[in-house]
């Protein structure tokens, strides 16, 4: 079984209009309703692949029921969220269809309580004891701490579970000091992280503070993985127009996959660009086209050499 952790799930709605505007009125000509939070796409990926997924995480008020609602009827998903007192958030996504951009909306949480917070961790330990791998994703709801995430790698290395980190900020500084196997940031996160906006020396800065192996998400370009095996790139055969709301996850779901199956590195990252791809043609975060992603399987590039870190 994977284990995904997203502490700030969300309903997810996507809008969608003929041209965004500002300042105007919009007539929107289809909504889309998911539940989402980056964990949670993860591990939709997951199970669309074959994989035996649990969830877990925060879920409260209307908008909570209506996620878990939708959880539960999807194949080999397990829920193990955490009932909270507070409302979970909505994001919502306005997709122009003239340009393809994507405009989007995250509201900030529910407020978590100590004993709340103190809930979810006896549970996450127990849910370990099943788990061939760990995702650790997306923002922290207000009321839980800044150094969760660091703590939750830790209690993963100790009961033997590999640990994948994808966040941001401070979240993500304290979490590389624990070690965790994998970090996915985005360009801009890494450059944050490390002050250098050249990704292989700041994907290199990263691993010295603390992350077994950095893959760095390149947005169209692909990803760039800096591991102690070797240094890899790998890209899409080409340009891709579309949503690229979810693209991120559906990387980490190939990457948590391939880390569960044992799978070398560059297999990794050509089924992690080929899904995040699949992904940019689907509507909506947390799905990918399937055509698309056997098709794109076999066309991404990975070039590379195997080296000592």
């Amino acid at each position: 079984m994977i284990l995904t952790v997203t502490l700030n799930t969300a309903l997810d709605l996507t809008y969608r209009v003929r041209s965004l505007r500002p300042h105007a009125s919009h007539r929107v000509s289809e909504v889309v309703e998911r539940p989402g939070g980056k964990g949670v796409n993860v591990a939709r990926v997951l199970a669309a692949l074959g994989h035996e997924v649990t969830v877990t995480g925060f879920a409260g008020g209307g908008t909570g029921r209506e996620v878990r609602e939708r959880l539960a009827g999807t194949p080999g998903l397990v829920d193990a969220l955490v009932p909270v007192g507070a409302p979970t958030r909505r994001t919502i996504a306005v997709v122009d269809e003239r340009t393809g951009d994507t405009t989007q909306l995250n509201e900030p949480g529910p407020q978590v309580t100590s004993g709340e917070w103190a809930t979810f961790q006896g549970s996450y330990e127990d849910l370990l004891g099943a788990a061939s791998a760990v995702a650790l994703c997306g923002s922290l709801p207000p009321g839980v701490p800044v150094g969760a995430y660091a703590g939750l790698i830790r209690t993963a290395r100790a009961a033997g579970v590999p640990v994948l980190l994808d966040t941001s900020g401070e979240p993500l500084r304290r979490g590389m000091a624990a070690r965790p196997d994998i970090v996915k940031p985005n360009a801009e996160e890494l450059a944050e992280l490390t002050g250098s906006h050249e990704p292989l020396r700041a994907a290199r800065d990263a691993r010295r503070r603390g992350a077994h192996a950095v893959v760095a998400s390149l947005g169209a370009e692909g990803l760039l993985a800096h591991t102690p095996e070797g240094r890899w790139r790998a890209a899409p055969p080409a340009p891709l127009h579309g949503n690229p709301t979810g693209a991120g996850d559906s990387a980490v779901a190939g990457l948590l996959s391939g880390l569960a199956e044992r799978l070398p590195w560059p297999e990794r990252l050509a089924r992690a660009v080929a899904l995040s791809a699949a992904t940019v043609l689907a509507p909506t975060a947390g799905e990918f086209d399937r055509a698309a992603y056997e098709e794109l399987l076999g066309r991404v590039a990975v070039t590379g050499e195997v080296s000592a870190a």
